[in-house]
């Protein structure tokens, strides 16, 4: 199928000879919205194994070969922001195509996320990147792009290094699939995966599993589903969910659900798909785009680093550039000045005033890349461009973390801070604890969990909100009002000694960012489930009123804490539906559906000195 999408700039082509001597000459240019454009839709590229995957062509309407673009997409190629998307950058001389994954929407064969978008049996991306450079409209080089899901098979392309792939834009996916998109901490990320699996997938994979009457009854299931998703998240078992066992078969598109389910620990069914073990491999520049609200945020931070420093070719490890902004998840976010519960002025222009959107960040990046063009010296620019909260400005930084952060502890106390109603109302310190104070402890029961208030998640309200109602059930530790401001840009995580009733828990904490108002505005927070506290691959439990030493990662943030404010530390063992609740039973929390309360305590005292870590900046 053929159609033109016009465009209001002068209609011309330029012959590839041409076009190649012409360059050198464009350097400091950008490419211009010049060309008609004319559509093919669900042409049909044969994998080796004889599958169709169904493929969205816009291409420049003029003679000559082009660089060619492409994202392959589980979420149906054909959306009308897609096609708009295309016509964006076939109107400025690139071949831009959409591939539905495997059986997905208009594409042949079953769906399962990731494995036939890599290096094993099936290398569908692969596969489209070959194809794409042995079509008569293409120059031969190729750029990759995504995000999301998207960006984990733009990812994924990366090691298995087709013909004429030149560079890859990714925005927001995962390094580790276990421990950066499907377990935190070993927690299951059940507000998103769940929702994810329902609202996304369900409709056309029951369409496609079923006929007539069938068809109509499982649609109606998923329907409700997604309805009563809120209703649905405390469902027990979690393995058992009967949302997806309606239409549930071995090839019907949720086994990955159940599979995931099935291996909350790390090892090697995780290992066969994980990016983070294949960045020796990657021989190409990469754009890595992420959100301080972002729920895949570490695994943009790991691929940078891990690429940078292990990548094939010089020109990949010294070519690495990273970008994270105050946004939660999604293309539409990025550039959003209201964000969450909070405002971000300048988070929608570049440092040098330009508009900074989605579609300018990979047309900077694939001028360069695929057209040898470079915008305002792009490529002279510092490699990471960080967003920092508080004071509201981009800066350019010289690498991720910054060599300049220094690792300062902050400590428990017992106190009387008077800066809130909680559990205990602790005072948060730089002095480490000289004697003997006393523990806080907690019930933590599974049936009456706390709810999410906002962070790094997904489906449920996210970005940085006021957390006082958490706070009010949680232990809370509070600075005293800081007489100037403190930058804490850089990795974060909490150092807990802890003991429980239980065999096994959850360690939830955050860290909020205390107004003069008292809003406790979230800026990190993170889970460690307590039968990993040492192994991700091999979890034990806990013995019942031991204590033990945990590390919760808290990722990353770029934040500066005003004179005036307070940073506070809230600890609980409950963030829910965001993870899936710790029953306190040796059974797995995935599979079990019996659950107890724990008494959970925290120590601070000289022996025993629980703390956060933070990156300080030196102002």
């Amino acid at each position: 199928m053929h159609n033109k999408v016009p465009t209001m700039g002068k209609i011309f082509s330029i012959p590839l000879l041409l076009y190649l001597s012409c360059w050198t000459a464009l350097v400091f240019a950008q490419s211009e919205p010049t060309y008609e454009v004319i559509v093919e839709q669900n042409v049909m590229v044969k994998m080796p194994d004889g599958t169709g995957i169904a493929t969205d062509i816009y291409r420049p309407d003029a003679e000559g070969t082009f660089p060619a673009m492409i994202e392959r997409t589980p979420y149906d190629k054909s959306t009308a922001s897609r096609v708009e998307d295309a016509a964006y950058f076939a109107k400025r001389g690139y071949v831009f195509i959409y591939q539905d994954t495997r059986g997905r929407f208009q594409s042949e064969g079953d769906f399962y996320p990731f494995l036939d978008d890599a290096w094993l049996a099936n290398k569908d991306g692969y596969e489209a990147v070959k194809w794409i450079v042995e079509q008569p409209w293409s120059n031969g080089v190729v750029g990759v792009w995504g995000g999301s899901h998207t960006g984990q098979t733009a990812y994924m392309i990366g090691p298995t290094q087709p013909p004429g792939l030149r560079a890859i834009f990714a925005r927001e996916s995962a390094s580790d699939l276990n421990a950066h998109w499907v377990y935190r901490g070993g927690a299951f990320e059940h507000g998103f995966i769940t929702a994810w699996a329902t609202g996304t997938f369900g409709p056309d994979l029951v369409t496609k599993l079923y006929e007539g009457a069938e068809q109509e009854n499982a649609i109606a299931q998923i329907k409700a589903a997604i309805e009563t998703q809120d209703k649905d998240y405390w469902f027990l078992p979690i393995d058992q969910y009967p949302a997806y066992m309606s239409a549930y078969n071995e090839t019907g598109g949720w086994k990955f659900y159940y599979d995931w389910l099935a291996h909350p620990n790390d090892g090697p069914y995780w290992w066969q798909q994980s990016v983070g073990l294949q960045h020796h491999r990657f021989e190409v520049p990469v754009y890595h785009v992420g959100g301080w609200y972002d729920i895949f945020l570490n695994g943009t931070l790991h691929n940078y680093m891990g690429i940078r420093d292990k990548a094939a070719t010089p020109l990949a490890r010294s070519n690495q550039k990273l970008i994270v902004g105050p946004w939660v998840h999604g293309p539409g976010n990025i550039g959003q000045v209201d964000v969450g519960e909070m405002s971000f002025p300048g988070a929608e222009t570049f440092p040098d005033g330009e508009e900074l959107s989605y579609a300018t960040l990979r047309r900077k990046w694939f001028d360069v890349w695929l057209k040898d063009m470079d915008t305002t010296g792009f490529t002279k620019e510092k490699p990471v461009l960080l967003y920092v909260m508080g004071d509201n400005v981009w800066r350019f930084e010289d690498d991720w973390p910054l060599a300049r952060a220094q690792a300062t502890n902050f400590y428990f106390h017992a106190g009387n801070s008077a800066s809130i109603d909680s559990l205990n109302d602790g005072m948060l310190s730089p002095n480490k604890p000289t004697d003997a104070e006393p523990p806080d402890s907690f019930k933590y029961d599974p049936l009456n969990p706390i709810m999410t208030i906002g962070g790094n998640t997904l489906f449920i309200p996210n970005g940085p909100r006021d957390n006082r109602k958490a706070d009010e059930r949680s232990l809370t530790y509070t600075s005293e009002v800081l007489s100037e401001d403190m930058e804490v840009i850089g990795p974060i995580k909490a150092v807990l000694y802890g003991m429980s009733s239980a065999v096994d828990t959850d360690w939830t904490v955050s860290i909020t960012d205390v107004h003069p108002d008292g809003r406790s505005i979230l800026i990190v927070d993170g889970i460690q489930r307590a039968r990993y506290r040492d192994s991700r691959t091999d979890p034990s439990l806990i013995e019942p009123d031991r204590i033990y030493r945990y590390e919760v990662d808290l990722w990353a943030t770029s934040n500066v804490f005003k004179a005036g404010h307070r940073i506070r530390v809230n600890v609980h063992s409950s963030n829910f539906p965001r993870w899936s609740r710790n029953l306190n039973i040796a059974e797995s929390p995935e599979s079990g559906a019996r659950p107890v309360v724990a008494l959970n305590t925290v120590f601070h005292d000289e022996l025993r000195p629980s703390h956060v870590v933070l990156p300080v900046i030196p102002r």
